[in-house]
């Protein structure tokens, strides 16, 4: 037992700082990714940067001893924006979805992630919409710039929930949560989470191996969902 928690003290603190070196070490690609943009090479960006993005989430769910299986990877569309509706349980959630499912995507996120030095610029890349949960009309201005961003091309993954449940409990959906999809008339692509919350948030910031899955279910059209 004890020598089971040295070795989860030894795996988180080797990955926080493989965490932290890797972003700078990506420093010259972000640059080159800024090139790219200012030319208006806009889909050497969006290639460049799903690859340096899945390749970076998967090592980040190797290292913390995470075992994935994934079904029902055919679902995802090949090609046009969809709208990935998830539940939340912890934060391994975003690199589980940026490593495994098979499309470019960015995501509905909160406000204060807009703060977060080097990390908030690749999301700002990505086109992720920041929003303020208890601000109304912020969040109604965050839905507006999310169905800009579909209409435009590009999938977006919405956390109806919020916040992380840290469990396998599903909570509450926010209202409003698929507008997004609504508005853009894009397809909804249901994702299921299971197991992410045992890698860190059961035991606080402490990271232990777990088995963990990702289900995929097949696309709604947005005038089912109007019908439904």
């Amino acid at each position: 037992m004890i020598r089971n928690e040295v070795s989860n003290v030894i795996r988180t603190l080797i990955w926080f700082i493989y965490f932290c070196l890797y972003l700078l070490s990506v420093i010259p690609v972000w640059l080159r990714l800024k090139r790219l943009a200012k030319q208006g090479r806009e889909d050497e960006v969006d290639d460049l940067l799903f690859t340096e993005v899945r390749k970076w989430a998967r090592s980040l769910l190797n290292l913390a001893g995470a075992k994935v299986s994934l079904d029902g990877a055919e679902h995802v569309p090949a090609t046009g924006p969809v709208l990935f509706v998830c539940n939340h349980q912890g934060y391994f959630d975003i690199p589980l979805l940026l490593g495994y499912v098979h499309k470019p995507m960015a995501f509905i996120a909160k406000a204060e992630t807009k703060k977060i030095p080097i990390i908030s610029s690749w999301m700002t890349m990505m086109k992720c919409v920041f929003m303020k949960r208890n601000n109304l009309r912020q969040s109604f201005e965050a839905i507006e710039e999310g169905s800009r961003i579909l209409k435009a091309g590009h999938s977006l993954v919405i956390f109806p929930e919020g916040t992380r449940s840290k469990s396998c409990q599903m909570g509450p959906f926010k209202p409003g949560s698929l507008k997004l999809a609504l508005q853009a008339q894009v397809p909804i692509v249901p994702i299921t989470i299971n197991g992410t919350y045992k890698l860190m948030e059961r035991q606080g910031f402490l990271i232990r191996q777990a088995e963990v899955n990702l289900t995929i279910a097949e696309p709604i059209l947005p005038q089912e969902e109007t019908t439904a």
